[in-house]
Parts: C-alpha cells; sequence; structure tokens
C-alpha cells in the first residue's frame, strides 16, 4: 500500500514525519513524500530548522486514486502552508470523498478544518486547535489518539509527539485494516 505524507515546503516538525514514516517502511508500506513543490522539504525541531527530505511527487501532478491512505505530519507552520494551498486541500479534500483513512497528528487538523472534512467527526489535536474543530463542525477531545469512524473514512488523530508511538500502532491498525477489507 502506498501512503502519501503531504507536508509544505517548510514547518513540518521533523519527528512527527519521520517516525510514522519509519513504521510505516517497517509495516511493509511504501510512503511517499507528497508537497506542494519540489525538490526539498525543510523540516524542524520545533522552531529550529533540522533535516531536509526529497519530495517524491508533488500535488496537483498526483491525486489520492494513488495512494492508499494519507499521513499528515504536524509542526505549527506546516498545516498552515498547507491549508493556504487550494490544490493542497483539495488532495486532502479527495481521500475522504474516496473512503480512504487519513491520519493526522498534533497542528495537523488545521488543514482538515480547512478541507471542510471534520463537520459530525471526534478527532484530537494539539490543544490550541480545540476552538477551530469545533467551529468547523468537529468535536475535540483529549486523548492520545482518536479513531472517528463517522463519515466516509476512519480518521486517526493523536493530540502531540509524546503520542507518537500510539498514533503509529493506531494509524497503521487502521491502515491495514482498509488494505484487508476488514
Amino acid at each position: 500500500m502506498r501512503i502519501a505524507f503531504l507536508t509544505a515546503p517548510e514547518g513540518v516538525e521533523q519527528v512527527e514525519l519521520t517516525e510514522p514514516w519509519q513504521a510505516a517502511l517497517a509495516a511493509g508500506l511504501d510512503p511517499v513524500l507528497v508537497s506542494t513543490s519540489p525538490g526539498q522539504v525543510q523540516a524542524f525541531h520545533h522552531l529550529d530548522k533540522a533535516d531536509t527530505f526529497t519530495v517524491d511527487e508533488v500535488v496537483g501532478d498526483t491525486s489520492a486514486e494513488s495512494f492508499g491512505g494519507l499521513v499528515l505530519p504536524g509542526g505549527v507552520a506546516n498545516p498552515d502552508f498547507l491549508r493556504m494551498n487550494d490544490k493542497a486541500v483539495a488532495f486532502v479534500k479527495d481521500f475522504f470523498e474516496k473512503g480512504r483513512p487519513v491520519a493526522a497528528i498534533c497542528h495537523a487538523p488545521w488543514t482538515l478544518v480547512e478541507a471542510d472534512v471534520v463537520r459530525g467527526r471526534e478527532l484530537t489535536s494539539w490543544p490550541s486547535l480545540r476552538t477551530d474543530i469545533r467551529n468547523a463542525g468537529g468535536t475535540w477531545v483529549d486523548e492520545q489518539v482518536k479513531i472517528c469512524g463517522h463519515g466516509p473514512n476512519k480518521l486517526v488523530t493523536s493530540r502531540k509527539p509524546d503520542d507518537l508511538k500510539a498514533f503509529c500502532a493506531a494509524y497503521l491498525d487502521v491502515f491495514e485494516q482498509q488494505e484487508t477489507g476488514r
């Protein structure tokens, strides 16, 4: 199963990209770095520059059709940049319309809010997104991981880097269920 990891050209929290990526590789999945521009993605350790990662595919040149699921890493700036890009927002929304699983951690649900896909859904995030999620029609919960099936797809969300182990286990289980048809 090919998994899209969508990030902006800069601002992604490195550990929220690398840990789920490594978990996907360990599970035999094929992670693909998708961004709004070709070239490199500049990751961050909170506010400090970290490593760069090579973009595999560009939003607008690919579609949800070629992936089994979507992972949205956080970082404060990353989802803010993504939600200002119409092609990125449409790419995210397409996973919901196609019934494909989506996993988002920390600040990443900002992109989900922009895509108008949280209405009637239960999710968690970094606490500062609580009001945005509620205003978009979602129900915010303070849980390590929330799996929501109230909609066309399964949505896995998590609050912060401390929750990564649980987030990775949950998203891999949900994506495997999608792949096997369970």
